[in-house]
């Protein structure tokens, strides 16, 4: 059976009454008031719905509360131990939750109903759907504008452990001989017995950890060859060859190694380690982690905020993350930036404007950002040569031609084939020129010609605009990605987490983002109540008469109550009917 409660229906009587009026206002004013009044509501949980039988089976536990505690779980980066406890007794997550009963069937989840729970979201990509509905929601209710934006990745890890090459090779050849011995247990026992006396135990892996440097080279070659016996040797069992251990070590044989059949003596010989790939497995725990050659194992995420100008509107206005993206660590920046544009402009929060660091800022992603009506501002890769002309210093008409060179000589003709220039100077000019040697225009047979393509010259004229106070004004903005990133990491621990695997990771990732929104607007929501220009919440105004019909039944009640104590002894044995 499914159990969904509907969050916009009032109650009769304020179920929280029983607050004080001071630790209201800070329910009210914290985090899980806005998560209560305008977020809890904008859970997806129509599409957790389907994954239950309706009218059929034990209750479901409350879908808002299961998805809500999720959410709430990576906003304070809790154990899972520490998600049951916090739901069973923190009266914030019961205001965030709306929680009001008292019944173990409203304030306490099992574990395997969290670990149930989390396997829906997290194998439907469901979290994706959470942050869009509730970054969307933010957006209308703090009316963000979404002109001025930046975008920036940072590398995070998952649970697992930091392996070199040995270590792979070996924790491999166990893995796969652990999982050998439990499923096939007659193919386990045709295994070489130096093999499984090597690699089967713990104590025994532990001496790969202490291999001398000098002697790695050797040992190295020694595990290779083993792991290479091993598929070898069964390479024609079906069942074998399926399991996931098998194409694990498979998949380091193919990485790590080069194989030679014909060479009886050596058929693997190990890889230089620049020839491994990046996206080459890391640790067989985490067969979706990759490695960086800049931030090393793990993952990155992609993450795009907005941002305001105004410093005097600055605290009043949210930094909203209209995007993150979940990427394998050896994934280039180049690669984010036009999927990211897309995915906001699907939503409605494209910016007009965007900040990016120079991987971000390719010619062709540039270009392509302006066909969607979007400016892209990044620094060029590289730098130019000092002591030299660029084709910036050039005089170039609007149409993109070179009408003279810096020392003021016309050309005396121009070609153009498709993208590419050809500017023709006199060679009595140039052959005369004390620039010649720094200048970019060469000899010909006839004149001195200068070449150049359409993306070079749009090159040169970005870095020579880099160069203007109006560029680093514009700039400087994106220095602020910086500080998001820490907050990223300081409040939610998303650069250490708790899960492995690609999906775990990418859902972790994506509701911390989730839970940095719901910060940032709850601290623009405190400091617009001081203005009295907060946004009105939809439950704001609302109070039925009947609660104060209700404070003046309950005084009234007190009230006979005292007179039957003091008249009527016999009544304190008798059974109340309080509200």
């Amino acid at each position: 059976m499914i159990r969904i409660k509907n969050q916009k229906q009032n109650d009769l009587f304020d179920p929280w009454s029983f607050l004080s009026p001071k630790r209201r206002e800070l329910l009210d004013q914290s985090w899980a008031g806005l998560f209560q009044k305008e977020l809890l509501c904008e859970l997806p949980v129509g599409e957790v719905a389907p994954f239950f039988t309706n009218g059929f089976g034990r209750p479901t536990k409350e879908l808002y509360t299961s998805l809500g505690a999720l959410l709430l779980q990576q906003t304070h980066d809790l154990t899972d131990e520490e998600t049951v406890n916090q739901l069973s007794f923190n009266i914030q997550w019961h205001y965030a939750l709306n929680i009001t009963e008292e019944s173990d069937s409203a304030k306490y989840m099992c574990l395997k109903t969290l670990w149930n729970m989390r396997n829906i979201v997290v194998d439907n990509a469901l979290d994706t759907v959470l942050f869009d509905h509730i970054t969307d929601k933010l957006s209308k209710l703090f009316k963000v504008t979404t002109d001025n934006q930046r975008i920036d990745s940072v590398h995070i890890k998952s649970n697992m452990r930091r392996l070199g090459r040995i270590g792979i090779f070996t924790s491999s050849i166990n893995k796969f001989l652990v999982n050998l011995k439990r499923s096939h247990k007659d193919q386990f026992d045709t295994v070489d017995k130096g093999i499984i006396d090597r690699y089967l135990s713990e104590k025994s892996l532990e001496c790969f950890s202490m291999v001398k440097p000098s002697e790695s080279a050797k040992t190295l070659a020694s595990v290779s060859a083993d792991l290479f016996d091993l598929v070898e040797q069964f390479k024609d069992h079906p069942d074998i060859k399926a399991m996931h251990s098998y194409k694990l070590v498979e998949r380091v044989l193919k990485e790590q190694c080069n194989v030679n059949l014909s060479d009886n003596k050596n058929p693997v010989e190990v890889k230089r380690p620049k020839d491994i790939p990046s996206d080459s497995l890391q640790n067989p725990s985490d067969p979706d982690a990759t490695y960086s050659g800049h931030k090393g194992q793990g993952y990155q995420v992609q993450v795009m905020e907005t941002y305001c100008k105004d410093e005097e509107a600055k605290e009043e206005s949210l930094n909203l993350i209209t995007h993150v993206e979940v990427e394998p660590a050896h994934e280039s920046d180049a690669n984010a930036l036009i999927p990211a544009i897309e995915s906001s402009k699907e939503r409605g929060l494209a910016p007009e404007e965007l900040l990016a660091d120079s991987l971000y800022g390719s010619d062709e992603n540039c270009q392509e950002a302006a066909q969607k009506g979007i400016e892209v501002i990044a620094p060029v890769m590289g730098c130019q040569k000092e002591d030299t002309i660029s084709l910036s210093d050039f005089e170039v008409s609007e149409k993109g031609d070179v009408v003279s060179c810096p020392q003021g000589h016309v050309p005396v003709r121009t070609k153009k084939k498709k993208t590419r220039h050809t500017v023709a100077f006199d060679s009595h000019h140039c052959s005369n020129c004390l620039l010649q040697e720094s200048c970019p225009v060469k000899q010909g047979k006839k004149y001195h010609y200068l070449r150049y393509t359409d993306k070079e010259m749009r090159l040169a004229k970005r870095r020579a605009y880099e160069q203007t106070e109006e560029f680093k004004d514009r700039y400087r903005w994106r220095a602020g990605s910086e500080a998001t990133m820490s907050e990223y990491d300081r409040k939610t621990g998303v650069k250490h987490l708790r899960v492995r695997g690609f999906k775990a990771v990418r859902f972790c990732a994506t509701l911390k983002a989730v839970g940095v929104n719901i910060f940032r607007a709850t601290a623009v929501r405190r400091a617009l109540s001081c203005d009295n220009t907060a946004p009105e919440s939809s439950l704001s105004g609302q109070i039925p008469a009947i609660f104060v019909v209700k404070e003046h039944f309950l005084i009234a009640l007190s009230q006979v109550r005292k007179f039957f104590i003091l008249f009527l002894p016999s009544y304190g044995h008798m059974p109340i009917i309080t509200a």
